[in-house]
Formats: structure tokens, sequence, C-alpha cells
């Protein structure tokens, strides 16, 4: 059985994944960018510059969470993120500060009853999601923990259940990147590609924000789309992706049993805790209520710095190295999950 409960390791990067585009394999134009150039008796290069000028952006009213994220993307495809450890080290970080900070705009009463709405949904999608994952796998030939991993990720909430199954799994650091480089490339495509959507069928505010709960893998894109979508699909979409990720603990155990893995750690995400008071100390401390605008503000902001951060990391050699099964074992999970439930939503909520 498992052991001991313990906060969740760093979910928002593949373990040992190369470093996008190192300067010693750039060639062609942007080899100029990882010159070192002397400034104020510094060595800066072009890329470090970039950075810093794309960082600073997304901290301006004028950023929204797709931009950053296609700013990463840009950054990640052509001269290579300057500082991959750094960036890797904070996102983590700054995502769940970002998450608490929302909280402080949210009424727990409407939270009680967007939960109530998607409980069915999310019990429903994510044991369909695994039973599916486990016959499409065996299907593409892929590894038992490949697949339990990405289906994970799927049904769950992206990196963060992939980071806290894969011990459970004893998963391999290769398997652990696999996984993870799968839905955050699908997770990208899909902060681009459901508010389009949503206006196309003319979503109201609630389903879209319900759907993105369900359908799309990471918290940071579900609250990135929602929030392009409005104020009230945001509040929907992360109160049920939030109740979503408190799944990660019961799938952990699960997998332990299934797998037959004993004396192994099963991570909890104490950071939906902290959301949970700061919405709390919104609804029923008067006092707080000032605060709110003020750290919601700074949250949004944060938000779109880790979606940026998150692009940065998506490098094509990234991209390359996970293959393409993998790739089709997620985008079939992931279109099934999300015509699914955007059907039942648009008939029933």
């Amino acid at each position: 059985m498992p052991a001991l409960l313990t906060p969740p390791p760093t979910p928002t990067q593949p373990p040992n994944v190369p470093v996008p585009n190192d300067p010693e394999e750039t060639t062609g134009f942007f080899r100029h960018f990882h010159t070192p150039h002397g400034v104020g008796g510094y060595s800066i290069t072009l890329r470090q510059v970039a950075f810093g000028l794309f960082l600073v952006y997304c901290l301006t009213p004028w950023a929204s969470p797709p931009v950053a994220l296609a700013l990463g993307l840009v950054l990640a495809q052509t001269v290579g993120n300057p500082f991959p450890a750094r960036t890797k080290a904070l996102t983590h970080t700054l995502l769940q500060f970002s998450v608490v900070g929302l909280g402080f705009g949210m009424n727990a009463h409407a939270a009680v009853q967007a939960g109530r709405e998607g409980i069915l949904f999310t019990v429903v999608s994510i044991s369909g999601t695994l039973v599916l994952g486990y016959f499409v796998g065996r299907w593409l030939g892929l590894g038992r923990h490949v697949v339990h991993l990405i289906s994970c990720g799927t049904a769950i909430c992206g990196g963060s259940a992939i980071a806290a199954v894969g011990p459970v799994l004893r998963a391999k650091d290769e398997e652990m990147s696999v996984a993870l480089g799968t839905v955050f490339v699908l997770n990208a495509v899909a902060l681009f590609a459901f508010p389009p959507i949503g206006h196309a069928l003319a979503m109201t505010q609630n389903q879209f924000g319900l759907w993105c709960a369900i359908a799309i893998h990471d918290t940071s894109s579900v609250v990135g789309a929602a929030k392009v979508y409005g104020d009230q699909a945001l509040q929907v979409a992360t109160t049920v992706k939030l109740a979503r990720a408190l799944w990660i603990i019961p799938v952990s155990i699960g997998t332990a049993l299934v797998f037959r893995q004993k004396g192994v750690k099963i991570t909890v995400p104490y950071f939906i805790f902290g959301f949970i008071g700061a919405m709390l100390l919104n609804t029923f401390v008067p006092a707080a209520k000032p605060l709110g605008p003020v750290l919601t503000g700074l949250a949004k902001v944060g938000l779109t710095v880790t979606l940026f951060f998150i692009g940065a990391g998506l490098s094509a050699r990234v991209v390359r190295s996970v293959g393409v099964r993998p790739y089709v074992l997620g985008l079939l999970l992931w279109v099934v999950i999300s015509t699914a439930s955007l059907y039942v939503i648009l008939h029933t909520v």
C-alpha cells in the first residue's frame, strides 16, 4: 500500500529533456544570437535580450495568455531559451501562487454550484479516459507506463498528474519525458483552439468554463483559455479544474494497487487548499475584499508569465524527441474527451 503523502514534484517541464537550441548546434542566422557581447562590464547575448523584452511585454496589460505562449514558442523554435534551468524552477511555483491569487476573485457559493455541475463530468471523463487509453495504448504497442502516464495527464490535469503518478509507477526519466512532451504540445494547441470554437458555437460562459476544465490538460492553459473567454468562464473553469486535480490522490493510490507498487509516496497538490482558503476569505471576510482586485490582477499576470516560460521550453528537439505513437495516443484521447464532453455540455448545461 502507498505510504507517505508528500508535496508534488515540479510538473511543468519534462525531466532530462535536452536544452533547446544549444549554442553549439545553432547555425545560420540565429548563431549570432548566441554570441556574447560586453555591455557595462557584463557579457550579454542577443537571445538574452530577446528573452528579456518578451518577458517585459508579458508583464504589461497588453499581453494575454495565448500571446505569451506564442512568444515563448517563437523563442524556443528560433534562438532557444537562454535560461532553461531558471524558468523550469520558476514555472511550478509561479503557477501555484497565481492559482491561489485567483481565489481572491471568486465567490465560494458560486464555486460550490460549479463544483456540483462538474462532479459527474469529472468522474465519467476520468474513468473513461483511463480505460480508453489502456486499449488504444495496447493497439499502438506502447509501454504500459507511457500509456498510463499520458492517460492520467489527459484525464486529470496534465503535467501535474504525470509528475505525481510517475514516481508511483517508478517510471523511467525517458517515460516521463515522452508523456510530458506529448501533453505539453497538445496543451499548447488547446489554448489557441478552444476560445474560437467556443465563440463559433455561441457557448455560454458557464458552458465554456466547464468544457475547458474537462477537456484541456494543464491548469495553466485551462485558466488561460477561460480568461480570454470571460470572467465567469474563468471562475467556473478554475473551480472545476482544481476540484478535478484532487483526483490525483485516488488515481495515484489506484495506480499503486494496479501496478503492485509497494512503499511508494503519494503526492498531494497542497496549493489547491490555498486557493480554497483565498476564496473563503474573499467570500466571508469583508476586510479581505479590497485586496481581491489587486491580488487577482497579479495572479493573471503571473499566469501569463507562466505560459511564456512553458512555451520557451517547447523546442523543436523536445517535440521531435517524443516520437509519433505517443502523439497519436494523446491526440486520440484528447479528441474523444473534447468532443464527447462538448456534446454533453451543449445539450445538458
